[in-house]
């Protein structure tokens, strides 16, 4: 390939950066604090199992946010659920 066109792709993903910069920016916020409310169930749920209310409230999260988290982890084998506690099933974190 001539230098001419290694130059020319160079410049064009460099504007194309530069044109997608807050996108970008704005999903790593976005993964950033999923991250974030990841790590706090996880937690909540190294203490034993809990119901997605019990959760939700220790966290301040919306219930519906943490069942998505839940089924999410539940998806890749990392929590499980548990016993029926009410009208909820406890989950609890899969041994590695």
């Amino acid at each position: 390939m001539s230098e001419k066109k290694k130059d020319g792709k160079k410049e064009a993903l460099k504007a194309l950066r530069k044109e997608r910069s807050k996108i970008i920016e704005q999903v790593r916020a976005v993964n950033k604090n999923q991250n974030s409310d990841i790590k706090n169930i996880s937690e909540q749920l190294q203490v034993g199992g809990k119901t997605v209310p019990e959760i939700a409230e220790a966290i301040s999260l919306p219930t519906s946010q943490v069942m998505l988290y839940i089924a999410s982890l539940m998806e890749y084998g990392l929590v499980s659920e548990g016993e029926k506690a009410g009208d909820y099933f406890k989950y609890e974190i899969v041994p590695q």
